[in-house]
């Protein structure tokens, strides 16, 4: 039983008054005093108690036991048929003649009062592709940049930098193992994203990775001739989400939610250069030591190895690079030497 904030009696105090008067002798004066009430009060739940015994010292229910002005079920059952033919709380007033409100209260009380109650809920669509880089999605999210701490953190929106501009977190998620690249960026034009699409699908050749197909929204940078372009000399098919259906890019969508609420959001950031080399950190335990429900507790690089089978824990070395890195580590030493050969 949930008792009202302000009540002065429950249960236990009614019936320590019903029992003051009806055993102890008290007056009915007296016992209300006593409990703070009126003696009208006590005399209602004494009558109660001698009627019901202890389920008359309950709350009941304050609505009225019938309502003789209430719009009768045929009436209502109208009113539900007119909804169904998709006309507004408005027409149907008008073609009844009943007012407005009376209209949106019955509407709203049946549950028809949105429009889209009228469809049947949609099936949630859930896909994981096998292969890893079988399909990325591409998306990105404004920030807003960080002159000083504002609102989040003294609870003051008096103090909020306006006018310091945006920063575009421009992110690309493998479907089949949650894999993420993400870099934040100063704009969101077709060339800029041109040039992350280009990191990202380095990113994952690293690992062994091979971009086949890319999912974004219908942004502009998408929908351009370079981008299109530049799809077509990488091998990749570029898919487009339908307009205003978010959710068909949802992995994207739900990797933003979880990277505004643990890198974002999740932390202090005394201006934007803190938060964006934050990110980097951020990014290494989602990758390596977050898990995903998704993927059965694992985190995204331990899916990339139970599905190839591997178990390496970083990048996947090829010979050319090994070479560039064996090179590079020789020039470094003879530069060192030379350095610290003595003049002549």
């Amino acid at each position: 039983m949930k008792l009202h904030a302000n009540a002065r009696t429950c249960p236990h105090s009614r019936r320590l008054a019903v029992e003051r008067v009806r055993q102890k002798g008290w007056t009915l004066a007296a016992a209300a005093e006593a409990a703070g009430v009126s003696v009208r009060t006590v005399s209602k739940w004494r009558r109660r108690y001698r009627e019901e015994g202890e389920q008359g010292l309950l709350d009941r229910c304050s609505a009225p036991a019938s309502v003789p002005l209430r719009t009768d079920e045929l009436r209502v059952a109208v009113i539900a048929g007119l909804r169904r033919l998709r006309m507004t709380g408005a027409e149907i007033a008008e073609t009844l003649g009943m007012p407005v409100s009376t209209v949106s209260g019955i509407l709203t009380r049946i549950g028809l009062g949105k429009l889209w109650r009228l469809e049947p809920l949609e099936p949630p669509n859930r896909y994981e592709k096998q292969r890893p880089g079988e399909l990325v999605h591409v998306d990105v999210k404004k920030l807003g940049r960080i002159g000083s701490p504002g609102h989040r953190v003294n609870g003051d929106r008096r103090t909020r930098s306006r006018g310091i501009g945006w920063e575009y977190v421009h992110v690309c998620i493998d479907d089949a193992t949650r894999l993420v690249y993400v870099e934040v960026l100063e704009d969101e034009k077709a060339a800029t994203a041109l040039g992350f699409l280009h990191r990202a699908i380095a990113h994952f050749a690293a690992f062994g990775i091979r971009v086949e197909r890319l999912m974004t929204d219908n942004g502009n940078a998408y929908r351009s001739a370079i981008h299109a372009l530049a799809c077509k000399t990488l091998g990749i098919k570029h898919l487009r989400t339908r307009p205003y259906r978010p959710r068909t890019n949802g992995k994207a969508e739900r990797f933003i939610r979880t990277m505004l609420g643990g890198w974002a959001y999740g932390a202090i950031y005394r201006d934007s250069d803190e938060r964006r080399r934050a990110l980097t950190g951020w990014l290494d335990f989602y990758n390596r030591r977050r898990p995903h429900r998704s993927l059965g507790r694992q985190a995204p690089i331990e899916r990339l190895h139970a599905l190839n089978g591997t178990t390496s824990s970083g990048p996947t070395s090829s010979p050319r690079r090994l070479v560039l890195r064996q090179s590079l580590r020789s020039s470094t030493t003879t530069a060192i030497a030379t350095a610290h050969q003595p003049a002549v």
